[in-house]
């Protein structure tokens, strides 16, 4: 029997409700903040704004959750990539242990944000497992284990039997349970956000790419090319997908891709016996592979790369490997969609927050840890513009910090996992 044909289709956008129909901008509009990026940082700024009475407009270059938004693994992550010790190490005690403690905080916010505004995005609160691979893998688990306790985070490494049971696998020796964390349907998620923002009257506009931002008196001009916003104030969360040269903040990040692919939806005990207690998962490889269920059964794997410029051919070779690797007894499973996502890294892998002039307020540099992160960033940017108090942002502002040569650090990178991921369906490596 041939195989299905295999979709470049995003999941969440398939499975998730219709988009709220957005306006096009035509000719100039006048409002009192003007975010600019449809996904969950901007939605989670207009959200709060249009609480505290502000008239917003949003602009989006595409419609809501086209990018990293509503194309991730779905993870509702507490802190940074990177440990605990070290975001303090870099930032500084007070800064860093103010940023830890924000987001370890961050995914009781994404869920608290779900129930009021009556979100269905088949949200779980049920904690994630980081998987080791190896025993480099498991000695990384401990120290983050350790480093979070120290900061009285309810968080459990498991190991032996208990190991085994929660991540459905052998393959696996140790696995850092966070109980704080969960999953989601991220474009559902985003989506969901959208459309309370329009039922709170926000001006939302779709296929409105910004091509200029300058000051004019005062207020901002925000042009496109078919209108324009005048607004007191402006919010910039476009993220791995800025575009324009007018905005600087896409010279301080160089841009990675994630890949995953989705099988159909699985039955039976082999497959029930996949992370059984419903959650997400990733390893501690360097190229990481993520694993998670979705609320249909399917299995969704990922990794850091593109597979939208691969055959169908090795999108299939590369699922099977880490499939048979790690669940072997699931046998043959039939793929159905992969699809890729943009990520904007920074060379620490830590948020970088701006204020580029008074009343301009812009982020970028989630690495990956967007779900959690844009929710919270989104809201306290929005706070600061009203309130203007600095003290109370999660970070300080950043100065601008190009990236030198991120274009030729992309093609690095991305020559790099494409090799790693073809010595996989190789068998090479794992």
């Amino acid at each position: 029997m041939s195989p299905r044909q295999l979709r470049q289709e995003c999941l969440w956008e398939a499975v998730s409700s219709p988009a709220l129909t957005t306006a096009s901008l035509d000719g100039e509009v006048r409002v009192q903040v003007c975010v600019i990026g449809g996904g969950i940082t901007g939605l989670c700024a207009a959200l709060r704004l249009l609480e505290r009475g502000y008239q917003v407009a949003l602009l989006d270059a595409h419609q809501v959750g086209h990018g990293g938004s509503g194309r991730n693994v779905g993870l509702v992550n507490a802190g940074t990539w990177i440990k605990p010790d070290d975001v303090e190490a870099t930032l500084g005690t007070d800064v860093g242990g103010r940023l830890n403690s924000v987001l370890g905080e961050a995914p009781a916010r994404v869920f608290e944000t779900i129930a009021r505004h009556g979100i269905d995005c088949q949200a779980h609160s049920r904690g994630t497992l980081h998987m080791a691979h190896n025993a480099n893998g498991e000695q990384d688990l401990r120290a983050r284990h350790d480093q979070w306790r120290r900061r009285g985070a309810n968080v459990e490494l498991l190991t032996g039997a208990r190991c085994r049971e929660y991540c459905g696998t052998s393959k696996v020796s140790a696995a850092l349970l966070d109980h704080r964390a969960g999953t989601l349907n991220p474009m559902a998620y985003t989506r969901g956000l959208a459309a309370a923002v329009g039922r709170l009257g926000a001006k939302l506009y779709g296929q409105a790419a910004v091509c200029g931002l300058r000051r004019e008196g005062s207020h901002w001009q925000v042009q496109t090319a078919e209108g324009a916003v005048l607004a007191d104030k402006v919010v910039i969360a476009t993220g791995a997908y800025t575009e324009g040269d007018w905005n600087a903040a896409k010279r301080d990040y160089f841009r990675g891709y994630y890949l995953q692919v989705a099988s159909v939806p699985l039955s039976g005990p082999a497959a029930d016996a996949i992370l059984p207690h419903a959650k997400g998962s990733w390893d501690t490889r360097m190229v990481l592979s993520s694993i998670r269920r979705d609320d249909h059964g399917r299995l969704l794997l990922g990794s850091m790369g593109r597979l939208d410029n691969k055959p169908a051919w090795f999108v299939r070779s590369w699922a099977d490997r880490i499939q048979r690797h790690y669940f072997p007894e699931l046998g043959r499973v039939e793929w159905e969609c992969h699809w890729t996502g943009a990520i904007d890294f920074t060379p620490d892998h830590l948020v970088r927050l701006y204020e580029p002039a008074p009343g301009l307020i812009a982020v970028t540099g989630y690495n990956g840890r967007g779900n959690t992160t844009g929710t919270v960033l989104g809201a306290a940017m929005a706070d600061f513009l009203i309130d203007e108090r600095a003290a109370d942002l999660p970070m300080p502002f950043s100065r601008q910090r190009p990236v030198s040569a991120p274009s030729l650090r992309s093609s690095f990178y991305e020559t790099g996992f494409s090799l790693y991921h073809a010595g996989q369906c190789l068998r090479l490596v794992l």
